[in-house]
Parts: C-alpha cells; structure tokens; sequence
C-alpha cells in the first residue's frame, strides 16, 4: 500500500476570520489525514484576530483550534508557500476578487455561505448562526472527504468540488 501526499486546501473569505476559519479546522478535523486544510483573507483588517463566536462553535463541536489565525492570501502566493491543490472561495465577496497566481494553478471552486457574524439578533441569535454555517460546511466536506481523491485528476476533482456547491 503507498502513501498518498495529503491534498493541500485552501478556504478563502474577505476577512479569515469566520467561515474560511470554519472550513479549515472542519477539514483538518474530518479529513483523516488525506488532507490539509489552510485558510486566508482576500483583505483581512489590521490586526484581524478569527472571530471569538467561530472559536466557541468550532470548540462546541469539539474541533481542535490549535494554530488558527486570520491571515492573507499573500502568504500562500510567495514560492516556498505549501502548494495549493485546490482552492475555495467560501464567500461572495472573495468570489468575485481577483484572486493572486497560485503557484501549480490548483483546482477552484466557490462554495458560498452567508456571513453568520452578519446575523441579526443578539449573542444567541449569532452564535447559531455560526452552528448552522458550520453543519452546511461539514455536510460538503463529508461528500468531499468521500471522493477517491488519489485517482482524480484536476479536472475531475475541480467538477467535483464544484458540483458539491449545489448541494
């Protein structure tokens, strides 16, 4: 039997601090080793810190929060970067941006979830907002975690990954 090299991912969003957050740590966390999830802002702000409702729902749900950090998508187009294999937008904002050159021109998709810090209501209110953004993450990466990822070509994991956003 022979090792397959994890699929390196990565979530983008505006700021990285909400839902790209969420769908890295959810990969890591159900990906069983076959992948490694990143995540990074088209434009976080100055000092941007992963929201404190998206830390709580993510240690609700008893993922690990080790290590997550808002950050820009600039680290990731410098040379000695990871090698991105595929890379998904995860709000309309970073969908629409011009995204940098992605060393290795990896797979892209864009999976869209409303902003759950966006919500209306007070603390409660929020907070389920981020559970539910959370479920419609894992419901995705559970059909995704299932493909035969070391037989699919760009092509195909990239027709996949796309057909997932319609689910």
């Amino acid at each position: 039997m022979t090792d397959v090299k994890p699929l390196n991912v990565l979530f983008l969003c505006t700021h990285n601090s909400a839902r790209s957050i969420l769908a890295e740590a959810l990969l890591n966390h159900v990906g069983h080793g076959k992948f490694k999830a990143y995540s990074a802002g088209s434009s976080p702000r100055d000092n941007q810190k992963p929201n404190p409702m998206a830390i709580a729902t993510l240690q609700k749900a008893g993922i690990s929060t080790e290590g997550l950090t808002s950050k820009s998508w600039d680290v990731f187009a410098v040379p000695d970067a990871p090698h991105m294999d595929l890379v998904i937008t995860v709000c309309d904002n970073a969908a629409g941006e011009v995204c940098p050159y992605w060393p290795g021109q990896p797979a892209t998709a864009h999976w869209g979830y409303a902003d759950p810090s966006e919500a209306a209501g007070g603390d409660a209110e929020k907070l389920e907002a981020f559970l539910q953004t959370l479920y419609q993450i894992k419901k995705r990466l559970e059909i995704f975690t299932s493909l035969p990822v070391g037989s699919l070509s760009k092509m195909a994991l990239e027709n996949s990954v796309r057909e997932l956003a319609k689910k």
